[in-house]
């Protein structure tokens, strides 16, 4: 190679990100302008939303980070408190309707789950209605959460502990679960626990979590897998059935005395500090290598890494890639098959809104036609 072309490949490789240890993917930064992002959503045409902890939502179309925010949240950010989650519902094309969960101060601290109108990039003023509110905040950490439609309809949440483990036991709170909701709020009678509980409380669909930051919902088959961050020393993906409990704070990783159900997978924190974004490669036309299809793709915040495991044998994994930009915390795969990761640009533990700014990036097999060597 000579010392021109040398100088164009390294710029290439600067300017996409292409990966040293899957050198066939290329790592394109789409936006690096986006304040302490938590987590993200596709529509089926393609466009993004972006939540920042501070209460913008943000739209990307056709790649381009567009200026003016889609909604102001009237949340509060503080610790992990904040704008958590986003969601399109499953008929957006329709009702034009996106689901959001976020921090709010009165009368007390809580999560709120609303649902805003989109017209075009932004979210029609007066919108947004109030569907189901959780309970208080007992502490500024382990708040969760993510938003996601299951393939029966119905809206699916994660919480976390909210700081104190007992609540993941307890039925009688909403911290440390994944809830079920109808996509008005209202509570499916065929919950696991409708009939033992009342009021919001009947929304709880499965337990024993720490934090469950984010999960995905296997196409086709309904399978949700949750990310549940650990404390100090394991990682675990749970296989989230009705009614099932998964230990928090009893037990933690493997557990052994069968008491509870057990993670599908775990790592310990000599390879990473906190399981992040999850997301169920099942793209249609893929922009990836065909082998990962059908996997389920995790991030680590400290490790600024994606890996991938199996659903059918889960323990083991596969690295991806190590991220161009540092802290993903999301991931999603594009309506074109690519797949898509949210990154803090740091990874402070602390959390907290205004930590840096934060990039999506674009990850997908590389192009030949923009290869200098070709």
């Amino acid at each position: 190679m000579t010392l021109a072309a040398g100088a164009i490949a390294a710029a290439f490789a600067l300017l996409l990100g292409t990966s040293a240890h899957n050198p066939g993917l290329e790592q394109r930064v789409l936006t690096d302008s986006l304040d302490s992002p938590v987590s993200m959503a596709v529509a089926p045409d393609g466009r993004v939303l972006v939540c920042e902890q501070g209460g913008h939502v943000r739209m990307v179309r056709a790649g381009r980070l567009l200026a003016r925010p889609c909604f102001q949240a009237p949340t509060v950010a503080d610790h992990e408190e904040g704008l958590l989650a986003v969601a399109f519902d499953p008929d957006f094309a329709r009702d034009h309707w996106v689901y959001l969960l976020y921090t709010v101060a009165q009368p007390v601290r809580h999560e709120r789950l609303t649902r805003v109108t989109i017209s075009g990039d932004t979210a029609l003023a007066n919108s947004e209605q109030v569907l189901f509110e959780l309970d208080a905040h007992t502490d500024r950490t382990h708040v969760g959460g993510a938003l996601h439609f299951g393939e029966d309809g119905m809206l699916y949440v994660s919480t976390g502990e909210n700081g104190a483990g007992e609540q993941s036991q307890d039925l009688r709170s909403t911290h440390g679960k994944i809830l079920r909701l109808r996509r008005d709020g209202s509570i499916p009678e065929d919950n696991p626990f409708f009939d033992m509980l009342v009021g919001r409380h009947r929304a709880v669909y499965a337990r024993g979590m720490r934090n469950a930051f984010s999960f995905d919902i296997q196409p086709g088959t309904g399978r949700i897998f949750v990310n549940d961050v650990g404390a100090d020393s394991v990682e675990e993906v749970n296989d989230v059935v009705a009614g099932g409990n998964y230990g928090w704070p009893i037990e933690e990783g493997s557990h052994g005395t069968g008491a509870y159900l057990p993670p599908i997978h775990t790592y310990t924190h000599r390879e990473g500090c906190a399981i992040t974004g999850g997301a169920f490669y099942a793209a249609r036309r893929p922009r990836l290598p065909r082998r990962w299809l059908g996997d389920y793709f995790y991030a680590d915040y400290c490790a600024s890494e994606i890996r991938a495991i199996n659903p059918g044998a889960p323990m083991a994994r596969r690295l991806v890639l190590r991220t161009v930009r540092a802290g993903p915390v999301d991931l999603r795969v594009a309506a074109d098959g690519a797949l898509l990761y949210l990154a803090r640009g740091n990874t402070d533990v602390t959390g907290g809104p205004h930590s840096s700014r934060g990039s999506l990036v674009r990850v997908s097999t590389l192009e030949r036609s923009r290869d200098p060597r070709h």
